[in-house]
């Protein structure tokens, strides 16, 4: 599976901050540690604050912090924001939509698709900072 940057920018944004949801960040600096564009990311907070996920701190020292539910917030709920996990095959053009063979293969991509999407939706946000912070002490 490959995410758009968009989907990808939200998760390290909200996980960074819902690591410890009292702190606040600046686009800035959550760009900084990604390497990301500081820009893309300002377009996707604006995002987030819209869904309820973090909250814009305006002012002196301002920037964001998260506002969610950590335990019931799922990478599927972030992920979906920003793309559709729906499988398309690149079939060429002109080919017939009824041949058994494609309609198996289509059948084939769906399974996948909502197993993706299932084992995502499993995924809280706490649980994904829980393992990362395995890493961290490994």
């Amino acid at each position: 599976m490959r995410l758009n940057k968009a989907s990808l920018f939200a998760l390290f944004a909200v996980l960074e901050l819902a690591s410890d949801p009292e702190r606040q960040l600046s686009t800035g600096e959550i760009a900084s540690k990604y390497g990301v564009s500081p820009h893309h990311l300002a377009k996707i907070m604006r995002d987030l604050v819209h869904e309820g996920l973090v909250q814009a701190v305006r002012g002196v020292g301002g920037g964001y912090r998260f506002s969610g539910n950590i335990q019931r917030t799922t990478l599927l709920d972030i992920i979906q924001m920003f793309e559709n996990l729906e499988s398309e095959l690149d079939v060429p053009h002109g080919s017939p939509l009824d041949v058994p063979i494609l309609a198996e293969l289509k059948s084939i991509a769906n399974e996948i698709d909502d197993l993706t999407k299932a084992v995502l939706d499993t995924i809280t946000l706490e649980t994904a900072l829980k393992g990362a912070r395995q890493r961290a002490e490994i």
